[in-house]
Formats: C-alpha cells, structure tokens, sequence
C-alpha cells in the first residue's frame, strides 16, 4: 500500500518567487504611500525610497543570507532559534509575524472594500465576507495556485507602475531637473529621513518570501537571489515613480491627493484614470492573498517544529497545503477584517516587524561570530551590525514621533 504524500510540495521556480516577492512588497504601499512621502520630503522624495532601500537592503542581505543557511518554513523564527538559543523566544518571533500578516491582509481587505464601494455599489459587510473568504479558498487550494494567481496579478501591477513610468515620458524630456533639488533650494534633510520612514514600509516584503521555504526549488540557491532581484527590482520602480511624481506637480500638491499615482497618471495622459484605479484594486487584494499564504506557513513551521499544536503542521494530501493553518489564518482574518478600524494595531504591528528583524539582524550577528561559514550568499558581518542599528533608529523615530518629539 502506498504510504500518502504528505509533504509540502516543492513547485515554485526563481521567476514564480520574485514575482511572489514583488507582490508583497509592491502591494498598496506605492500606490498609497506616494503623496505621503511627497508631503514629508518635498522634492527630496525620491531621495526618500533611495534612503529606505538601503536602510532595508542591509535587513534584506541577513535574510537572504539567513534563508540559505535554513531553508525553512517560519523562517524569522528559525533564524532566531538558531542564533539566540531560544525556542520560546523563536515561537514568540514566529507568532508576531503570522499576527503581522494576518491584521496586514484585513487591513488591505478593508482597503479593497472602500475602493471597491467608491466605484460599484456594493454592500460593505457582504462584499467583506466574500473578499476574505475568496482569499483563504485560493491560499486553500494550493500553494502553485496561489503563487499563479499572485504572479499574474503581480504582473498588473507592475505594468501599473511602469505605465505611469511611460506616460511621464515627455515630462523626463520637458521638465527643469533643477527641480528635484527644490528648484535651486537646498534639500531639507529632515523631510527626506522622514520620508524615508515612511518609504521603509513600502521595503517590506521580503521577510514574507522566505516562509515559502519548502516550497521553493532549490531554495539555498533561488531564496538568496530572489530576496536580491526583488529588492533591486522595486527600488529602480519606486525611485522612477517618485522622480516623475515631483518633475509633474508640486509635491504638496501630491500630498493632497487620495489616489496620487491615479493623480500622476491622469496629470501626464488623461482621461479618467480607471485603469490604474483597477490595477490599485487588484495591488491590494494581492498583498492580501500573499499575507495569508505567509501566515499559514509560519504556523505550519512553528508546528512542525513542536512550537504549536501538531494538527498546524498537517499537510493535505490533495492539495499539499497545510489546510489546518490556512483555514486558523483565514478565520483570523476574517474576524479581522470584520472588526474594522485596525489603523492602530496594524501600526503597532509594524513596531512589531521592526523588533522581529533587529532579533534577525542579531541573530546573524552571533551565528557569524561562533560559526564556520556556510555554502552560499555570505554578507560581511557590518551588514546585520548596520541592519540593527537601521531597525532600532526606526523603532526610536517612531517612539519620537508618537511623543511629538520629531
């Protein structure tokens, strides 16, 4: 009798897991974040995404470093256990993270629904119900059909982003240059380091990735390289977009505005700007299939490692998902998105994320300083010693900020 395959399948190519990638980290964030940025760093924005690339670039090397060396589900927790010697600390990492994804994809659900509203009449709580329960059906169904139907609408985005690119165009050609230095003005710097607080968040993303461990194809090799090729990738998109966004209007004015990349568009091309609105829509459902997907694979690492219940880290043999997790992830989030308002919890759980990666950063840190080198990716060991600084100023500015010191 032919024992059942009960294991996570192993499904997903370099190309599927950059654009796995994008995913998560392109989400709503630029599509929401421009005119934020533009507001805080004036005609220093694009220096802003600049800044908080490489701010996050050296969290990024630790992880792709990291996923090499321990290709597996629940990666932050892994990298924790490993470097800190604690399984109830690792557990605990773990667990913030799945919490982070879960109130990030009701968030984005409850985005979806009041952009969604603004241009169908649709009943809210309905239209949440079916959203959230739509999200956990395709998470259910199995990770190559997630990872398909996130890639496809990757893809949108992404010609999303680079149609505002295209149709600034003439404005590259056309525009003063002088302009991105406020036209003439010196920059103020403190505008760029606060925008490039904000700009960070529109960085994360690549913590996600490497919780699809085991169902990525040579993950030792593809993981790093991913992780690399998507943090590149979305800085040059970011980059373009904030330097065509402040060449076109002033950037209070963008600052103003509710849906600025729509704004941007209409400013270079016309019309009513209805493609890209779509596009934005199918951005942030997105981001939420990705975060459940991540979620349910954290609780199936921690499970399957003897951190939680045993029934988490139960593969069906259909759809080699861990439906269990899928199905807890998805209640959660259904809970979530039904609660509303989640503006303060998903800030919180952002502080959250910034802690998990400084143990990341510090984790690496020890494993550097006690162990041989292992094959693949090595980064120096000032890059986790600089990405722990980096996560903790950010930790420090936001506590600042909430005390209306900065």
């Amino acid at each position: 009798m032919t024992t059942p395959d009960t294991s996570l399948r192993r499904s997903i190519s370099l190309p599927q897991l950059v654009l796995y990638g994008l995913g998560t980290t392109i989400g709503a964030g630029i599509y929401a974040l421009t005119g934020e940025v533009a507001g805080a760093a004036g005609y220093g924005a694009p220096l802003s995404f600049l800044l908080a690339s490489i701010l996050a670039g050296f969290t990024a090397l630790s992880f792709a470093e990291l996923s090499g060396r321990f290709p597996r589900a629940a990666g932050a927790a892994m990298y924790v256990q490993q470097g800190m010697g604690s399984r109830h600390l690792a557990a605990t990492v773990g667990l913030l993270v799945a919490l982070a994804g879960i109130v990030s994809a009701a968030a984005l659900i409850n985005a979806f629904i009041d952009q969604a509203t603004a241009l169908l009449p649709v009943a809210r709580l309905p239209a949440q119900v079916i959203a959230s329960l739509l999200v956990v059906a395709i998470a259910a169904k199995g990770i190559r059909e997630s990872v398909l139907v996130a890639s496809a609408i990757t893809l949108v985005e992404v010609s999303g982003l680079l149609l505002v690119v295209y149709a600034s165009r003439d404005g590259w050609l056309d525009a003063d240059l002088a302009a991105l230095t406020g036209a003439g003005q010196p920059l103020a710097w403190q505008g760029v380091f606060a925008g490039a607080l904000l700009a960070f968040y529109a960085f994360i993303g690549f913590e996600d990735m490497v919780d699809v461990a085991e169902e990525v194809k040579q993950p030792r090799r593809n993981l790093p390289r991913a992780i690399l090729l998507t943090l590149v990738s979305v800085t040059v998109l970011y980059t373009l977009i904030m330097a065509a966004a402040v060449l076109a209007v002033p950037p209070q004015t963008l600052a103003a505005q509710k849906a600025p990349l729509v704004f941007l568009y209409q400013h270079y091309a016309g019309g009513n700007g209805m493609t890209l609105a779509v596009i934005g829509l199918l951005a942030i459902i997105n981001g939420a299939l990705v975060q459940t997907v991540m979620a349910s694979r954290v609780l199936y690492g921690l499970a399957s490692r003897g951190q939680l219940p045993s029934v988490f880290s139960s593969v069906n043999t259909m759809t080699h998902t861990p439906l269990a997790a899928t199905f807890a992830a998805g209640t959660a989030l259904l809970l979530l998105t039904l609660a509303g308002s989640l503006a303060g919890l998903a800030e919180a759980t952002s502080l959250l994320m910034l802690c998990v990666f400084a143990l990341v950063n510090l984790a690496l840190l020890r494993i550097k300083t006690r162990s041989a080198p292992a094959q693949g990716l090595q980064v120096p060991i000032w890059v986790p010693a600089l990405g722990l600084l980096a996560c903790a100023g950010f930790i420090l500015a936001r506590g600042l900020q909430a005390a209306g010191m900065l």
